[in-house]
């Protein structure tokens, strides 16, 4: 099965793991424990058109983040995501959805800027705190 080009879509719904509730804000390192996550629409000639905030409901639980946060982000129907890291459970849940995952650093504005310009690397393996510790043994 080929993946869409995601880039050449007219209208874009990106989620981003975010350190606040602004596309000002920083893409939070940790997926699975951002406290927030905002989905924006967007279209690369008009930029961003909407953005909604989400709280990250998993940010306090002890195990099972992922999961729960690949499910409350998957309800929204994103096109791609953006963020630093990810663990394998969310990997695993955005890709059975077939979502594209890209890596970013820095602020969020920026990200989908350069998302739209093709600047941003896509994740095609883990690269979350599990993989890195599973990797080490």
């Amino acid at each position: 099965m080929t993946k869409k080009n995601t880039t050449n879509q007219e209208k874009m719904k990106i989620a981003i793991s975010s350190t606040g509730e602004s596309i000002d804000d920083e893409i939070d390192s940790r997926f699975g424990r951002c406290p927030y996550f905002l989905v924006i629409e967007a279209r690369k000639e008009e930029g961003i058109s909407d953005v909604k905030v989400m709280e990250n409901i998993a940010l306090e639980q002890v195990s099972g983040a992922g999961i729960t946060v690949g499910q409350m982000i998957g309800n929204e129907k994103p096109d791609a995501i953006i963020t630093v890291n990810m663990g394998p459970k969310a990997f695993q849940v955005f890709e059975k959805l077939e979502i594209d995952i890209y890596s970013a650093k820095g602020n969020i504005k920026q990200a989908v800027e350069d998302f739209f310009e093709g600047k941003l690397e896509k994740m095609n393996s883990l690269n979350g705190p599990m993989q890195r510790i599973n990797n080490n043994f």
